[in-house]
């Protein structure tokens, strides 16, 4: 315990965010600290371990040797610590300040955060909330150092540190332009096959939910573009004969019920599964729990508002500059 007794508890706090934010900015916004005062705070800790600690690798710190054999050790001491006063901890939303991170990807950040925000606006006016992106394969890295609170995602292959909880589950549909020229009564497994589909993904290359399950079938779809966004997908698809298979909840939601046609996959598909991730060290703790209920219930709520259609008025025909040059007929006169 000397060791402990010679060096404020509080560094070791900034230590960790530093390495778990990748800078000095991040790390203050994630403690709620200037950034004159995370760099007053690695200057003691550097001259207390004698150590750099870390050293600039582009736009971010990278760990010394020194700071990677100490960081796992730490951050498991500091996890326990909060864990053990989180358990003795009131939590009141209504006065409590503080900021949580939380991952989604757009679908879920379209169908949540609007009931989230309503919530917290009403019942938590000091706490904040920020939507970060983050690659799946550090979203278990990012819980566990506590950059991230809460992950809300597919099913993913994490280790058992990590708890899940599956919060909704939307069956896939497919959207198509009214009036579709090749799709007119009955909709069939062929008719579908035959389509120029339109596939939303972040990724470059690899298959879709729908294409898995095709493939078990020894079926391939026939892909014209692969996109980033839902609205423009769904855009594409109003203008041309593509197709578009994605999540009921989140088509209805984007309005493709009034804009477009909302069919019935010709064949059974498994269903698109959401699931919210978090830390077994902040299984416990309060804060972390009152905000899971609130993710939870944002995604189980039944009721669906549609986007706004936005109206513009008509505008006249423009007359040609023939049409303006020529004088206006008289009326003859009788």
């Amino acid at each position: 315990m000397d060791h402990v007794s010679r060096i404020d508890l509080n560094l070791l706090v900034v230590l960790e965010a530093i390495h778990g934010q990748g800078g000095v900015s991040n790390a203050g916004q994630k403690l709620n600290l200037t950034q004159p005062a995370v760099s007053h705070a690695l200057a003691r800790l550097r001259s207390f371990f004698h150590d750099p600690l870390f050293v600039r690798d582009g736009r971010t710190l990278a760990p010394t040797p020194f700071t990677r054999r100490l960081i796992e050790p730490l951050r498991s001491s500091l996890r326990s610590l909060d864990a053990a006063l989180g358990r003795t901890e009131r939590f009141d939303a209504d006065e409590t300040q503080a900021q949580f991170t939380v991952t989604m990807r757009e679908p879920a950040e379209v169908l949540a955060l609007p009931s989230i925000m309503r919530q917290v606006a009403s019942s938590a006016p000091r706490l904040g909330l920020r939507v970060v992106p983050t690659r799946r394969r550090t979203i278990e890295a990012a819980l566990s150092s506590g950059a991230l609170d809460l992950a809300v995602d597919v099913l993913l292959p994490l280790s058992e540190s990590i708890r899940r909880q599956r919060i909704a589950a939307d069956r896939l549909v497919v959207v198509v332009r009214k009036r579709h020229p090749r799709i007119r009564r009955g909709f069939t497994l062929a008719t579908y096959m035959k389509q120029g589909h339109v596939v939303v993904t972040s990724r470059r290359k690899g298959s879709s939910l729908e294409d898995l399950s095709l493939g078990q079938r020894g079926l391939r779809r026939i892909i014209r573009l692969r996109c980033r966004n839902y609205a423009a997908a769904l855009r594409v698809v109003g203008e041309t004969d593509l197709v578009l298979t994605m999540a009921e909840r989140y088509a209805r939601m984007l309005g493709a019920g009034v804009t477009h046609r909302i069919l019935s996959m010709p064949i059974k598909m498994p269903t698109l599964d959401a699931y919210l991730y978090w830390h077994e060290a902040v299984d416990d703790d309060a804060g972390n729990r009152w905000l899971r209920g609130l993710v939870t219930q944002a995604f189980r709520a039944r009721e669906v508002r549609p986007a706004t259609r936005i109206r513009l008025p008509l505008m006249p025909p423009a007359r040609s500059a023939v049409a303006r040059s020529r004088p206006p007929k008289r009326r003859a006169r009788h």
